[in-house]
């Protein structure tokens, strides 16, 4: 028999140290994600053998067998599901977190307790079986296949692969071989193996059988959870069963449970996680939401059964109405499916609208938008015909919040006599965008502005581009309207005589040529002397920056129209200097430095740095000369 010794992947003596030390805090719970892990293979192979009965043999009746060996020291897991080829060993259990290990490593802080909340969300389950041993054996048969397998580890970087004796493996399926620590002996003792099961794993539909004999005792109810009556599940069984489900360790934030009779019969239990899943912005956007038809697992990849906005949902919903014999490429345009779908977004909603009503519940809605509300957003600009229901649920931070979430409808009730839109501003932080110069004029009067910082805004925005009545508005774009609306008057300030004034934005135009659109008077602005502003009809200008980061911007940049604030002391003098002067010396260099100085505050680069940091020395040496 020939071994292999292999490395696992990346840092993982690191990750399994956090797993054996610091992950659970009870370590009980090893068994719980063993047990887990092998009702899924029992669940995939009964879905294979729909289509090839030969893969079943004679051992039709799948079941989990716990084996406690207190002179060996040893606790085994065994199931007859669907088992592993070499490969499969290799890359399953010889990866952690194996999609997007990159950014999941890139994530970890070296602070257990903070690492802790991030493995919990991706999912290392079977590594959690060394926080009980110092090493474990994995032996594999798949279903069809004739050579078994064993994987061997201690859990410190590296493990083996080798071909298995027949008589060390099973038929089919997988057992796995825990040698006990020294501290662990109490995982041998029946009474506490059956406590255990009864806690974490009553709900699992595959019978748990405790010890070797054939007539072994069952220490789980062994039916399906979301077949039972609700009066009959506790809260800890639908904890628990979101655990199993969802592979998620934290609680869940929402549970639904219902049955839909009618024209389509289906039960659904599923659940909204209370943290983010690592994958949840991956770009397959895929949901995690099992199907089964008549207690059957048919597939957790089911595309078309939940929207991809509503992808942070885990659970489980099985249909009456589906054939057993469906493949994942029928369901790709079955009727029923639809049906199903359209079933389980109704419910959904209507649910987390209900929870957005609720004064009372304000606070623990916002932690749930706080975590899933730019995937509901991508809802709004994709799916019109819940965009109603969407926009009810949506939550943003204002100009008027002090940092709370608030709906629209609370945004719609504040709005000032004359208004005719609701205004935004977006960009990437919360605190740079209140120190935006483009929103002094709307504070000055009082106006509330929605303050934007996920990259989805700009694009349900644009979709969306009204609420009752009232059209989305950028306060980055166009001119601002603020004489129209009766608002808080700010205080009137001196401004340059019209003649020295135009004469300052006809030098501005001469000078900066191609490099704006245009040079005008601003009626936003207050306290800063310029801004960048788009023109009505060209990209909003955090929407072009998105564009140009993913290359998706073909035509270039467009050219920005420049405002000057005419109450400013600065472009007050400069005004003066303009007519009474002409084209001053300095007057070039300060017309380039206040379009750098727009630039910067946007967040964008100066066109030339080399030529910025020269007229800025020029224009200092001047200012103290004189």
């Amino acid at each position: 028999m020939t071994e292999e010794r292999l490395s696992f992947q990346a840092e993982v003596s690191r990750l399994l140290d956090i797993v054996a030390h610091s992950l659970y805090s009870e370590k009980e719970v090893f068994l719980r994600e063993l047990i887990s892990n092998a009702s899924d293979a029992c669940d995939r192979l009964r879905y294979a053998a729909l289509t090839d009965g030969a893969l079943l043999g004679d051992d039709s009746g799948f079941r989990i067998r716990l084996v406690p060996d207190k002179d060996a020291k040893t606790l085994t897991v065994w199931d007859n599901g669907i088992g592993m080829s070499r490969d499969e060993l290799v890359e399953n259990l010889g990866t952690i977190a194996r999609s997007g290990t990159g950014a999941f490593l890139n994530s970890l802080t070296g602070d257990a307790k903070k690492d802790v909340s991030l493995i919990g969300q991706f999912g290392v389950g079977f590594y959690s079986a060394f926080m009980v041993a110092e090493r474990v054996e994995v032996f594999s048969r798949k279903a069809g296949e004739a050579q078994a397998w064993k994987w061997e580890s201690d859990g410190r970087g590296s493990f083996t692969v080798a071909e298995a004796a027949d008589e060390d493996a099973p038929s089919r399926g997988t057992r796995i071989v825990m040698h006990l620590r020294e501290d662990a002996g109490e995982y041998l003792e029946d009474y506490r193996l059956r406590q255990i099961v009864k806690t974490y794993s009553d709900h699992i539909a595959v019978p748990i059988l405790l010890g070797k004999a054939d007539d072994a005792e069952s220490v789980n109810a062994a039916s399906a959870l979301w077949t039972r009556p609700k009066s009959e599940i506790t809260a800890e069984q639908y904890k628990e069963f979101y655990h199993h489900v969802g592979h998620g360790f934290d609680d869940p934030w929402l549970t639904l449970h219902w049955r839909a009779e009618g024209v389509i019969e289906y039960t659904g239990l599923l659940y909204v996680p209370k943290e983010r899943p690592f994958d949840l912005f991956d770009p397959k956007r895929r949901h995690r939401v099992k199907l089964y038809v008549r207690r059957v697992f048919i597939t957790d990849e089911a595309e078309g059964l939940v929207p991809s906005w509503l992808r942070f949902l885990r659970g489980v919903v099985d249909s009456e109405d589906l054939p057993l014999n469906v493949s994942r490429e029928m369901l790709q345009n079955n009727p029923v499916l639809s049906k199903l779908r359209a079933g389980i977004v109704k419910r959904v909603l209507g649910d987390l609208v209900k929870k957005a009503e609720d004064a009372e519940s304000a606070a623990d809605f916002a932690t749930f938008w706080d975590a899933f509300g730019p995937v509901l957003k991508e809802g709004l600009y994709e799916d019109y015909a819940h965009r109603d229901d969407l926009l009810k649920l949506l939550r943003v931070r204002t100009t008027a919040s002090d940092g709370a979430l608030v709906s629209l409808e609370t945004v719609l009730g504040r709005m000032k006599e004359g208004q005719e839109a609701i205004y935004y501003i977006a960009g990437d932080d919360r605190a740079a965008l209140e120190k935006s110069p483009q929103l002094e004029g709307y504070r000055a009067k009082g106006v509330e502005v929605l303050l934007l910082t996920d990259p989805v805004d700009e694009f349900w925005v644009g979709s969306v581009r009204e609420y009752k009545g009232k059209a989305f508005k950028s306060v980055t774009r166009g001119g601002a309207d603020l004489a129209k609306i009766q608002g808080e008057e700010p205080e009137k300030k001196d401004t340059p005589p019209e003649g020295e004034l135009s004469s300052l934005l006809a030098f501005c135009k001469l000078t900066l040529g191609d490099q704006v659109k245009d040079v005008r008077v601003s009626d936003r602005l207050t306290e800063s002397p310029v801004c960048l502003v788009a023109d009505d009809g060209d990209l909003d200008m955090h929407l072009e920056r998105l564009l140009a980061q993913h290359k998706q911007l073909g035509a270039g940049p467009s050219k920005r129209i420049l405002e000057l604030n005419p109450t400013h002391p600065l472009i007050k003098r400069l005004a003066a200097t303009a007519a009474n002067e002409g084209a001053k010396p300095g007057l070039e260099e300060a017309a380039w430095l206040l379009l750098d100085q727009a630039r910067i505050v946007e967040g964008e680069a100066v066109s030339d740095p080399a030529a910025f940091s020269r007229r800025l020395a020029t224009f200092l040496e001047r200012g103290l000369a004189a």
